[in-house]
């Protein structure tokens, strides 16, 4: 890959993720432990599919014990954690369960509500870094950990010494993340990219699928969405293109283009905004998410104390949590439904759409009337 893109002829540095980071971190951290030799780079591999070559700094080593950092670039698409060290430690401990264990230390946060993809109680490393960190490592230990000294588990702690005072600039206090930074990515890799840059390469994508013969399309926002049309609905992702937060331009760009009918997957985290006419579902926009599921929960009839249990979610993850185990779970069809409503007076009625909604999880929470219909005109 490419080390830069190039968007309306200006040029774009890409980065890596803090994710990458720690498993860059991990693995030059256990190699220095097994070999008690420095190393100056590491190459790691992502989800993306592209490799990375990194400097390891500050490098520690002691007897039964190895640290080192990989510094985040976020390229040019820079955010609250640019820069910053993220550091591994390696050591080897009595045996204990798991012969590798992973853990989060100074400046990286804890979770402490309901709802996010990492349980209360554990560090913020987010599940795709974890998968990345004990990949890497397994790489350096050897097939099944052969090179694991016997009797001797190997404890991996990934640390960012400034991560608590960076991560006031973040949504993790918001969220119930206390202490410091998550680790986070899905990819590995920082796509930069401007605002207006991207809404056109989003509308360029969709004049290529009309010009190659589609009259139909399906909108999401992102992976999660991706992933939700091809495992749960199996259907063709020729159809598909994401549209990130930019639901009333993406929508507004489908009509002019010429698509006649639209369905759309989403998180519900996204999607509740669309019910109450929200088409920019940035967080730093619009964040109402609780204050509309609260509004039509109260509309069909929840009590007081049960309302109010729902606003203390930080998430909307840990509303579906409480919401499961009511007799309130038809929100979830009302919300697409109220999605599908807003959007085509948007769109002035000249747009058939219906919407599927679902849990992080990508398992099904609920769909507009008539969108198993439109769904079967894709397949």
């Amino acid at each position: 890959m490419e080390d830069y893109v190039y968007i309306d002829g200006k040029k774009y540095r890409r980065g890596y993720t803090t994710g990458s980071c720690a498993a860059a971190a991990s693995k030059a951290s256990v190699h220095m432990l097994l070999t008690n030799k420095k190393i100056e780079s590491i190459n790691i591999d992502t989800p993306k599919g592209v490799p990375l070559t990194l400097d390891v700094k500050n490098i520690e080593l002691e007897n039964n014990k190895a640290t080192c950092s990989i510094v985040k670039d976020g390229g040019d698409d820079i955010d609250a954690t640019h820069g910053m060290d993220i550091f591994a430690e390696a050591e080897f401990i009595d045996r204990e369960d798991e012969e590798v264990i992973v853990t989060g230390g100074k400046g990286v946060g804890v979770v402490t509500k309901k709802g996010l993809s990492v349980e209360v109680g554990k560090s913020a490393i987010n599940p795709v870094p974890m998968r990345m960190i004990r990949s890497e490592v397994s790489k350096i230990l050897g097939e099944d950990n052969k090179f694991l000294p016997k009797d001797k588990s190997l404890k991996i702690t990934i640390s960012a010494p400034r991560g608590e005072e960076i991560a006031q600039k973040t949504f993790n206090p918001r969220l119930g993340i206390i202490g410091g930074i998550s680790i986070l990515g899905t990819t590995g890799i920082v796509e930069p990219m401007s605002e207006e840059g991207w809404k056109k390469s989003l509308s360029i994508e969709m004049e290529m699928k009309k010009a190659q013969g589609l009259d139909k399309i399906i909108l999401v926002p992102g992976n999660h969405g991706e992933e939700f049309i091809r495992e749960s609905l199996q259907i063709d992702m020729k159809y598909c293109v994401r549209m990130s937060n930019f639901v009333g331009y993406m929508l507004s760009e489908a009509r002019r283009i010429g698509f006649k009918k639209i369905l759309m997957a989403g998180h519900i985290g996204k999607f509740i905004k669309i019910s109450a006419g929200i088409f920019n579902t940035h967080s730093k926009v619009c964040d109402a998410r609780s204050e509309i599921m609260i509004s039509n929960l109260a509309l069909m009839g929840a009590d007081l104390e049960f309302l109010k249990e729902i606003n203390q979610c930080v998430t909307t993850e840990g509303a579906v949590e409480i919401i499961d185990k009511s007799e309130y779970t038809d929100v979830y069809n009302i919300l697409c439904n109220k999605c599908k409503q807003r959007t085509e007076q948007y769109l002035h009625n000249e747009v058939e759409v219906e919407f599927y909604m679902f849990r992080m999880d990508k398992s099904l929470l609920g769909k507009s009337d008539k969108a198993d219909l439109l769904m079967e005109e894709f397949r």
